[in-house]
């Protein structure tokens, strides 16, 4: 069963649809995704999808990812609409061809697999720089209004207290470590965004994601979040190779995607944006026991190997401030245990 026929997940896209009146403003304009079947912009994704089921003026969608069968497949029976146009995008290429005009485009292609990470840090880094770098190209030579990057909340680094970090606060980040390729190709790619704007007059917005989940997430993702989700509601128990007390910012996709494309429209040009619900700044620990919960397994706690440890963020407190956000007017609507419980329920529901 695919996604887009549970009854829940289309409920719970009607509702942020319903909290967004002003998405008709994106009526009749071509946006790109890129990452399109990801965890974050599948979701995008599928909120303009619900927006074009249940509206007569229609959002011209252009789906980019690196495998056109699996945008195909992720998207049935959508991509046959006329609204619907699959494309292939490699953000670890310099060899796209977009010959085609965009009026938005939100960039969300990356390497966020810890695992692929630590295997493969020069890919990570330069994906995720001139990933960005092409897009920006064509967004200069094709007069597109505007273009969001998706960053991350691992480009803030080390802080030495436990409040969340506001948007103009950066911590430490050890050069030297491969594992932080990726947060510091996002912090490069954050700076060359500011850069096309000052030179080349290329409007663009930011966003840093906090921990985000969901049951667009692949059941290959190996984030923990997504790992244990779909653990629990395959009947297993979590097994935690942590103590659980690490602080992160988590938020549903679809209050995510919503936050993405408030900020699309209305945020301030090279700002960046925190991605947060207040409601939702938990440790690890209380993110497996709700999920085991919403499951009705256990939590195991176990010693992680020396491999293990390599792939953890390095981050103990990753807690966001999304006071700048909810000032453009988006509030999350799924709090942990409700975001989270829909998650299991839904993945349950489509397996």
């Amino acid at each position: 069963m695919e996604i887009n026929s549970s009854k829940l997940w289309l409920s719970d896209l009607d509702e942020v649809i319903a909290s967004m009146p002003n998405l008709n403003k994106l009526s009749g304009k071509r946006i790109m995704v890129t990452g399109c079947t990801g965890l974050i912009c599948s979701a995008v994704v599928d909120l303009l999808i619900r927006w074009n089921e249940t509206h007569a003026e229609k959002i011209i969608i252009v789906a980019a990812g690196r495998n056109p069968g699996r945008i195909t497949a992720r998207f049935k029976p959508y991509d046959r609409q006329e609204w619907f146009v699959p494309v292939q995008y490699d953000a670890s290429s310099t060899e796209n061809e977009l010959n085609f005009p965009c009026d938005y485009i939100i960039h969300g292609a990356s390497n966020a697999s810890p695992n692929r990470i630590i295997k493969e840090p020069v890919e990570t880094m330069l994906s995720n720089f001139l990933g960005l770098k092409l897009l920006l190209d064509y967004a200069k030579a094709r007069g597109s209004k505007r273009v969001l990057y998706i960053s991350s909340s691992e480009i803030y680094g080390k802080k030495n207290d436990n409040l969340p970090f506001k948007s103009d606060e950066y911590g430490y980040i050890d050069l030297l470590n491969a594992r932080n390729s990726y947060s510091v190709g996002k912090r490069a790619a954050e700076t060359l965004c500011a850069s096309y704007a000052a030179e080349y007059g290329v409007e663009s917005v930011i966003v840093r994601p906090g921990h985000i989940y969901g049951p667009t997430a692949t059941e290959s993702d190996n984030r923990v979040s997504s790992a244990w989700a779909y653990a629990v509601a395959h009947g297993e128990d979590i097994v935690m190779k942590s103590d659980g007390t690490q602080i992160r910012s988590y938020c549903y996709c679809l209050d995510c995607a919503g936050a993405i494309l408030q900020v699309l429209l209305y945020g301030e040009n090279t700002h960046a944006y925190n991605i947060s619900n207040p409601n939702s700044i938990i440790t690890i620990r209380q993110m497996a026991e709700i999920l085991a919960k919403a499951g009705g397994t256990c939590l195991r706690i176990e010693l992680p190997t020396v491999d293990e440890r390599k792939s953890f963020n390095p981050m103990s407190n990753s807690s966001l401030d999304s006071s700048d956000l909810q000032g453009l007017g988006w509030e999350g609507l799924f709090d942990a245990e409700r975001g989270l419980a829909h998650t299991v329920a839904i993945l349950k529901e489509i397996s």
